[in-house]
């Protein structure tokens, strides 16, 4: 007897009736309906939204920007750097030294940008190349702002930009009374792709300003950078922005609402400062947070930053220590001396504190409260922490500030000295020891940079 396989059954096929197949074509031109408007949507042509312009033209040239290291665009350096910098003829009198402290004749690159003909007289060889700002006159419908010349500094990206694009970069916009320590600057860009769509800069020390314009909003006082790409656009949507913002107190608040209707957001770095605060800023100077020191602005408004000197002296000899070593400048180092029970905070290039006690660096780090904020409308005032000076003779440092620099056998002296005794006993902790005598500090550090960035990215 053998195996027998039963006959395959075969299953009798219907055909689709005329409604099922209607429902699926039409739900299969639904799908292609949409795909085809998300597609129209995402194109750069379209109206709705510039953000989408950006965010393809963004992943355009990082396909093409990086296809292997060979590629790779050169480092940043300050040749890739335009500044517009904004001033009038009245203000400039008085503030270019603020720019000749900084600025490099035929190094830097940049104009200033004045409301009309400086006068008579040559034009010094040490300030910026000035230009006159374009007429504004047919913004007269949207000008309702506060400050008189809003427009005309908006538009001071759009007249460096065409004055400058060749060959540039970055696009940094500042005061007439901005202080910039231009190797820093490099230093910071350099970290970035300038490919990309950047707005770098920082917001202000103070909550009351931030609470009044935004917290998102890099400082036009303290300075801040736009990246090619950004810049080209800011400058394409400028008179729609100029429309759409016609009450905003300053150009910097113009800017940032233009930058973020066009998707982007800030780039926070802490070396850019507005400088809103009053007094003493030496407290705030002896603790910098530890990155690269940028600008200064507002020195005006503080007292002068050396004591025994005025503020053209007090920034000039800032400027020698940034001379030697702009990569140290104003950064903080926390050693102690176990023996005597001291503690040595050392803001390098500006001053050294002395405490007659072990403290620790989590303290340390907090500015001492020398100074007071821009306004005092809202609470807490600063958007750090601080520390308020004390008569604790273990907790009250021995102030000493930076004398001179030299560079001797492969490494930089600086030397630190007391204008002003601390008028106070000696700190009574066992083991301690006065350093009332103490009539002078040295720091002795490496002659090589501070490496800040990876070599991709440094100074070329």
């Amino acid at each position: 007897m053998g195996w027998t396989t039963a006959p395959p059954q075969l299953q009798k096929i219907t055909p689709l009736s005329s409604k099922v197949l209607t429902g699926k074509i039409f739900k299969l031109l639904a799908i292609s309906g949409i795909i085809v408007y998300v597609i129209y949507i995402l194109l750069p042509i379209h109206p709705c939204c510039y953000s989408s312009t950006i965010f393809n033209s963004y992943l355009t040239h990082r396909r093409h920007a990086e296809p292997d290291n060979l590629n790779r665009p050169a480092a940043t350096n300050l040749s890739h750097v335009v500044f517009g910098i904004t001033s009038s003829v009245k203000t400039w009198k008085s503030k270019k030294w603020y720019a000749e402290s900084w600025w490099r004749p035929n190094t830097t690159r940049g104009y200033v940008f004045l409301d009309g003909p400086p006068g008579r007289g040559r034009w010094a060889a040490s300030s910026p190349p000035f230009r006159v700002s374009e007429d504004t006159s047919r913004y007269r419908a949207y000008d309702k702002h506060p400050l008189k010349h809003a427009i005309r500094m908006s538009r001071a990206v759009v007249e460096a930009f065409r004055e400058g694009k060749e060959g540039a970069r970055w696009f940094v916009l500042c005061d007439d009374d901005t202080v910039f320590f231009v190797e820093n600057l490099v230093r910071v860009l350099g970290k970035y792709d300038h490919g990309g769509y950047l707005y770098v800069g920082m917001n202000s020390e103070c909550h009351t300003s931030n609470w009044l314009y935004s917290f998102g909003m890099a400082f036009g006082g303290g300075g801040f950078a736009l990246s090619y790409p950004l810049a080209e656009a800011v400058v394409k949507n400028m008179d729609i922005c100029l429309q759409r913002y016609p009450t905003l107190y300053g150009s910097d608040h113009i800017l940032q609402s233009c930058v973020a209707d066009l998707g982007v957001s800030l780039t926070q770095e802490k070396g850019f400062h507005q400088i809103d605060l009053h007094s003493d800023i030496s407290g705030f100077l002896s603790a910098h947070p530890q990155s690269p020191l940028v600008t200064l602005h507002h020195l005006d408004f503080v007292d002068p930053i050396f004591p025994t000197m005025d503020r053209y002296e007090g920034l000039n000899h800032l400027m020698k220590a940034a001379k030697a070593d702009q990569s140290r400048l104003l950064q903080q180092s926390i050693c102690y001396h176990r023996q005597k029970n001291w503690t040595f905070s050392v803001s390098w290039g500006y001053s050294v504190h002395l405490y007659e006690a072990i403290l620790p660096q989590s303290l340390l780090r907090k500015p001492l409260q020398t100074f007071t904020p821009w306004s005092k409308s809202a609470t807490p005032f600063f958007v750090f922490n601080t520390r308020i000076p004390s008569n604790n003779p273990c907790e009250a440092p021995h102030v000493f500030f930076f004398d001179s620099v030299e560079n001797r056998d492969y490494s930089f002296i600086t030397r630190y000295t007391q204008k002003k005794k601390r008028g106070l006993p000696a700190c009574s902790l066992n083991g301690t020891h006065s350093a009332s005598h103490v009539p002078e500090i040295r720091v002795v550090s490496p002659l090589w940079e501070l490496d800040w960035v990876s070599k991709a990215a440094s100074i070329a």
